[in-house]
């Protein structure tokens, strides 16, 4: 029959690390499954850590040819594509090496192959050159991510169109590039390519980007791309793909033919759940290919959990991670009193960056809910202005009588790290929660972190 475990989890990255791990940890003989040849998942080798390094490799190659244009009157020559690519492969080898190590010391073998349940407690594992083996176990954590959403009349080649993990495969430097979906994704990828300096067209299905967003940022977020030279057209639906030998043309309903070298297609995703027979167990799973689960992260088969981007929002790499913790300890004790927090940042990687925590003021004024606004803008920031970062902002959102936060909005360099003070205070029981922790806390100077200061007391002054 094979081999028999505690637990079996599938997916090796952020949610099965931290199931596995979890439940290691706790005594439980743990078994991980891993499609891919190396252990860190859709993150690590397809997601955010290659393009986060991308995006850091051409945001120095871009400061760097400014600074030499400043100071020396040169244009040093400007890496391939590929060059930039390669500056992401030492981290990800980096990072592989390190969460192997994990499942080392904590005796966690990692069987390499695609699970599909063959019954509700047992896995068959197709391996390399079609071997196969099962898996026997009492409980099973399901974490296998999503992947890029491929319409079926859409040939993706991998040259002319992509997906956000073949775009990282590309072997040429293209003089341009449409993006068709404006979601966190395609803005962040719009942004970086524009620097690298290819021509942008961003294509959007809906009136605006990213509305998820607080209005300001939204706003701040259009005119820089704008200003960066991205081309951005809202309201329109993709037709067809005509791709030729030397170029590609999205067709568009409204008439309109957008050619470019390259189309990113970036537009949804997908939970990777099918082929796993989970239907047939009578797992939930929609025609997303998310798997619907409690708030305990079980499935409608109690005994099979499911975490991470497979059972969908908030799809954030952290968050995936806690839910896999939380699961096994689910798994292990029958109860878990820990849930993920109540407030999750949002991190956008365009230049400059964003992120975003609590309501919005779209949000706040629907619910009628009294509030402030606080600005802090970082052309006012000395940090900002030593490292010539001082495009963007930090907005607090705050109850007009009792100063409770409501809301953090920041735009500029930073923006991801800056956001976790505001994330602390607001994560506090009443009255701590309040914009009274940054008017008296003594920040170190200059850096970033002043600018809560800086909006609060701008914030305190709209009261008076």
């Amino acid at each position: 029959m094979g081999t028999t475990a505690d637990v079996i989890v599938i997916g090796a990255g952020p949610g099965g690390e931290g199931a596995a791990m979890q439940a290691a940890k706790r005594g439980r003989a743990v078994l991980m499954i891993e499609r891919h040849c190396q252990v860190g998942g859709g993150c690590t080798h397809w997601g955010t850590i290659p393009s986060k390094a991308l995006r850091h490799a051409i945001q120095n190659a871009v400061d760097l040819g400014r600074q030499a244009a400043q100071r020396l009157g040169l244009r040093p020559p400007q890496p391939s594509f590929p060059e930039m690519l390669r500056s992401a492969e030492s981290v990800i080898g980096r990072q592989v090496s390190m969460r192997q190590a994990f499942y080392d010391r904590n005796r966690v073998p990692v069987v390499r192959g695609h699970a599909r349940f063959v019954d509700a407690r047992t896995v068959e594992v197709e391996q390399e050159e079609g071997r196969r083996e099962r898996f026997r176990a009492s409980h099973f954590v399901i974490a296998t991510g999503s992947r890029p959403y491929r319409p079926p009349d859409v040939v993706f080649d991998g040259r002319r169109v992509c997906d956000s993990n073949s775009i990282l495969e590309l072997d040429d430097s293209p003089q341009s590039l449409t993006i068709y979906g404006a979601g966190a994704v395609g803005c962040e990828y719009a942004s970086m390519f524009r620097n690298f300096g290819m021509k942008v067209n961003l294509i959007n299905v809906r009136d605006r980007l990213l509305s998820f967003l607080d209005d300001e940022i939204i706003d701040a977020l259009a005119y820089h791309l704008r200003d960066q030279g991205v081309l951005v057209r809202h309201n329109e639906t993709s037709e067809r793909v005509e791709a030729q030998a030397d170029h590609v043309i999205l067709h568009l309903k409204s008439g309109k033919q957008v050619k470019s070298d390259v189309l990113l297609w970036a537009n949804g995703r997908t939970g990777n759940s099918d082929g796993m027979g989970l239907e047939e167990l009578g797992v939930k799973v929609d025609r997303r290919g998310l798997i619907d689960v409690d708030e305990n992260y079980r499935t409608a088969v109690p005994h099979i959990y499911a975490v991470g981007d497979v059972i969908g929002f908030p799809s954030l790499a952290s968050a995936a991670y806690d839910q896999g913790r939380f699961a096994a300890i689910h798994l292990c004790d029958g109860t878990c009193d820990t849930h993920l927090s109540r407030f999750i940042p949002l991190g956008i990687y365009t230049s400059p960056e964003i992120s975003s925590l609590g309501r919005t003021e779209r949000e706040l004024t629907a619910e009628n809910v009294p509030y402030e606004v606080g600005h802090s803008l970082f052309k006012s920031l000395a940090r900002a202005q030593i490292v010539g970062q001082d495009v963007g902002m930090l907005k607090i959102l705050f109850h007009r009588k009792t100063l409770e936060v409501l809301g953090l909005h920041c735009f500029g360099y930073q923006a991801a790290e800056i956001i976790h003070i505001g994330q602390v205070v607001m994560s506090q029981p009443p009255p701590h929660n309040s914009l009274s922790y940054f008017v008296n806390t003594t920040f170190n100077y200059p850096t970033m972190a002043e600018a809560y200061r800086v909006a609060a007391l701008n914030g305190l002054n709209r009261l008076s």
